[in-house]
């Protein structure tokens, strides 16, 4: 029996090092959108032209915000002291960040997909299983 709580235990910290990492990804691209739209980092990240990217920072700067509260709401389930509900924060926050990751893949660019929606959805595997 102690065996088994040790594979829950590990089980149940990678799936919060996974939630982090989300969190992280999301930050990072709130910092990416709001602030280096831009600049040849973001241009280079998002794919546009200069003239493009200065034509859409205002709708850039509003995604990136967007992305900072999903990453807040991963944040903030992590750090949640009653475990039950913190998990279905985890939950929420993760269909959320898949659901976004779908959209995206289908109407900006694929790749959104793997990079967001892979992360998203094997995190969300593993808080549902832990």
């Amino acid at each position: 029996m102690l065996f088994v709580h040790e594979k829950e235990e590990e089980f149940n910290i990678i799936s919060q090092i996974l939630v982090s990492v989300v969190a992280l990804e999301h930050l990072y691209i709130l910092y990416l959108e709001m602030f280096l739209w831009t600049t040849p980092k973001g241009l280079k990240t998002f794919g546009t032209t200069q003239e493009a990217a200065e034509a859409s920072k205002s709708l850039a700067a509003n995604q990136g915000l967007y992305n900072g509260f999903l990453a807040a709401g991963l944040i903030w389930s992590l750090l949640y002291t009653n475990a039950a509900v913190a998990r279905e924060l985890q939950i929420f926050f993760l269909v959320c960040v898949l659901i976004a990751a779908i959209f995206g893949g289908i109407t900006a660019k694929r790749s959104i997909l793997l990079v967001q929606g892979l992360p998203s959805l094997v995190a969300l595997l593993f808080v549902l299983f832990s």
